[in-house]
C-alpha cells in the first residue's frame, strides 16, 4: 500500500478506529491510576510513590518519563526531513545519561527528600535557595510541557483530520484535562505505573515497526538509506551528511554546538527526571534505575534511526510536510504505510499515552516543587503538615494544567524535539551548575547558588525570547514563518542562535564562582562534611514507606 500525498485537510486512517483505540488506552491507564491511588496516604506517597519502587521498575519508569513525544514523534520527523542532523537529538539525549549516572543519580537520592531544592538547600540558607530552585523547576517544566502539548495537538490533528488551529486547541485542552486527572487521582505512584506501562508499549511498538521497515529492505541498512535518498530528490545524499538542517555557516555551526551542549548537559538538571530518583528505597536502586534506563533508552534511540529514514523512504518528505502535524507526523504516517489503520491507531495511541504520562510527570514535579519548597518551606517556614502540602500541590496541579494548555496552543506546529531541546538548555543553565557545586565544592555558598540559578535561568529565557525561535524565522522557499509568532511582520529577534546553551550554560557556571567568591558568608564546614558522607554512603537518607 502506498501512502498518498497528504493535503493539510487529509485524515489518515479511520477517525472512528483511531478514537476507539485512544479511548481504550485512556480508560486502561486511568484504571491503573485509580488502583495505584488507593495507597496514597502520606506526602511521601504522593510525591515519591512511597519510595517503594525497585531499580528495574524505576528504570523503566524513567525511560517512560524520558522517552517523550519528542523522542518518538519529534526525532523520527527530524531524521526523516533532516537526516544526519536529526539523529543528533538521539545521540545527545542518550549520552546525557552518562552525566546523570556518574555525577547525580546516587548522590541526589542520598541527600534529598522530594525535590531538587532539598539538595541545594541542605547546607545553604533555606528560604532563598528553595525559592530559586522552585522557580527554576517551574521554568524548565513549562518549556517541557510546551513540547508535549504541541505534540498532542499535531498527533490528534493528523488522526482526526483537524487542520484548523481552533480545533487543535480544543484537542490540547482535552489532553490537559486528562493529565490533570492522572495527577490529582494517582500522585507519583499512579503516574509511575502509567509510565512503566507506556514505556513497555512504546519500545515494543517502535521495535515492531523497526523490524518491519528493515524487513522491507531485506535487513539491509544501506538499502534503506539509499531508498530514503531516492525519495528525497530535493536534498539527495545530503540526507546522509551533516549540515542539512544547520547549514555550513559560522552561525549554524555555533547553533549545532549549542544544541549539543544543551542535550548532553540538560538531562542531569531536569527536575522531573531528578525527582524519579526519590521513588526508590536506597542509592543502590537509584544506580540500577539509571542502568536500566540507559539500556532501554539506548535501544529505543537506535530504533529512531530506522524509523526516521524509514519514514523518508516509505512516506517521503513531501507527504510528511503536508500532513497536519508536519514533522511530528512522520512516525504515525510510517505506521499507516506499514500496517494500515490498525497499526496507525495502536502506534498513535501509544504516542498519545506517551504524551499523557510525560505531562503528568512534569506536572507532579512542578506542583511538588511549589507546594513543598515555596509553600511548605518558604511561606510556612516548615510549619505545615504533609497533608497540608499535598492539598496545596493538588491546587497547583490545576493552575499548571491551565498554563500548559495555553502554552501548548501557542507552541502548536513547532517541532517538539526542538522545543524539548530548549527545555534542556534551561535545565542545564539553571540547575546543573548549582547541583554540581553544591555536591562537590566546599566553598560554595548561598550567593553563588542564587547567582547561578537566576543567572542561568534568566539568561536562557531572555535569549530564547529574542531568538529566531519566537520571531523572525522565515522559510526561504515558501516565505512562511517558522517561529512561534506566525506573523512574519513581527520580528524582534537579535540573538542569532536557536538554542542559547552555548552562552547561558558557561555563564551560569561562571556566575556561581563569582557569586561565591564575592560573598563573605561563612561556610558551614560540618554541614558540608555531613552532606558529603550522606551523599556518598547513604547514611541518613530517606527510607521507603511500606503499606
Amino acid at each position: 500500500m502506498s501512502a498518498p500525498l497528504l493535503l493539510p485537510q487529509a485524515t489518515v486512517g479511520d477517525p472512528k478506529v483511531n478514537i476507539a483505540i485512544f479511548a481504550l488506552f485512556v480508560v486502561a491507564t486511568l484504571a491503573i491510576v485509580i488502583r495505584a491511588s488507593r495507597n496514597n496516604r502520606s506526602a511521601a506517597d504522593f510525591y515519591a510513590g512511597g519510595r517503594s519502587f525497585t531499580g528495574p521498575q524505576n528504570g523503566i519508569a524513567i525511560a517512560g518519563d524520558y522517552l517523550s513525544a519528542a523522542s518518538f514523534l519529534g526525532i523520527a520527523g527530524a531524521i526523516a526531513l533532516n537526516g544526519y542532523d536529526g539523529f543528533l537529538y538521539s545521540i545527545g539525549f542518550l549520552v546525557a545519561w552518562l552525566v546523570a549516572l556518574l555525577l547525580v543519580a546516587e548522590l541526589l537520592r542520598n541527600t534529598g527528600r522530594f525535590t531538587m531544592a532539598d539538595v541545594l538547600s541542605f547546607r545553604l540558607k533555606q528560604r532563598p535557595v528553595r525559592m530559586a530552585a522552585a522557580i527554576s523547576t517551574l521554568g524548565v517544566c513549562f518549556f517541557y510541557l510546551l513540547a508535549q502539548m504541541a505534540g498532542a495537538g499535531g498527533l490528534v490533528a493528523l488522526l482526526l483530520g483537524i487542520s484548523d488551529r481552533a480545533g487543535q486547541s480544543v484537542v490540547i485542552a482535552v489532553v490537559g484535562i486528562i493529565m490533570i486527572t492522572y495527577v490529582l487521582v494517582g500522585g507519583m505512584k499512579g503516574t509511575t505505573w502509567v509510565q512503566i506501562v507506556k514505556a513497555v508499549l512504546l519500545v515494543l511498538g517502535a521495535g515492531i515497526m523497526t523490524l518491519w521497515v528493515l524487513a522491507k529492505y531485506a535487513f539491509n541498512l544501506s538499502g534503506l538509506l539509499g531508498a530514503a535518498v531516492d525519495k528525497s530528490p530535493a536534498v539527495g545524499e545530503k540526507l546522509l551528511s551533516p549540515g542539512l538542517q544547520y547549514g555550513a555557516t559560522g552561525i549554524s555551526k555555533l547553533d549545532f554546538i549549542s544544541l549539543g551542549l544543551a542535550l548532553v548537559l540538560g538531562t542531569a538538571g531536569l527536575p522531573h527526571v531528578l525527582m524519579r530518583f526519590y521513588t526508590v528505597p536506597n542509592s543502590r536502586e537509584a544506580r540500577r534505575s539509571v542502568s536500566w534506563a540507559i539500556w532501554i533508552i539506548g535501544i529505543f534511540y537506535l530504533f529512531t534511526l530506522v524509523l526516521g529514514y524509514g519514514a523518508a523512504a516509505l512516506v517521503g518528505p513531501d507527504a510528511i510536510r503536508a500532513a497536519p502535524g508536519k514533522a511530528n507526523s512522520a512516525a504515525p504516517l510510517l505506521a499507516y504505510e506499514l500496517g494500515g489503520e490498525i497499526l496507525l491507531g495502536v502506534i498513535s495511541a501509544v504516542a498519545f499515552a506517551t504524551i499523557l504520562a510525560v505531562v503528568a510527570g512534569l506536572t507532579i514535579t512542578a506542583s511538588a516543587s511549589f507546594a513543598h519548597d515555596i509553600y511548605g518551606q518558604v511561606i510556612k517556614k516548615g510549619q505545615v503538615s504533609g497533608d497540608g502540602e499535598v492539598k496545596v500541590a493538588r491546587i497547583t496541579v490545576l493552575v499548571i494544567g491551565a498554563v500548559a494548555i495555553v502554552g501548548g496552543i501557542f507552541a502548536n506546529g513547532q517541532n517538539i524535539a526542538f522545543l524539548v531541546a530548549l527545555a534542556f538548555a534551561v535545565a542545564a543553565s539553571a540547575n546543573l551548575p548549582t547541583i554540581l557545586y553544591s555536591l562537590f565544592w566546599r566553598r560554595f555558598n548561598t550567593r553563588g547558588a542564587l547567582w547561578s540559578i537566576y543567572g542561568g535561568l534568566g539568561s536562557a529565557i531572555f535569549l530564547i525570547v529574542f531568538s529566531p525561535v519566537v520571531s523572525g524565522k522565515v522559510d526561504k522557499k515558501t516565505g512562511a514563518s517558522l517561529s512561534m509568532i506566525t506573523d512574519t511582520g513581527i520580528d524582534f529577534h537579535w540573538f542569532p542562535l536557536d538554542n542559547p546553551g552555548i552562552v547561558s550554560i558557561p555563564l551560569a557556571f561562571v556566575l556561581g564562582i563569582i557569586g561565591t567568591l564575592t560573598s563573605k558568608e561563612q561556610v558551614d564546614v560540618d554541614k558540608f562534611a555531613e552532606m558529603e558522607v550522606r551523599s556518598l554512603t547513604g547514611a541518613g537518607a530517606e527510607k521507603a514507606t511500606v503499606h
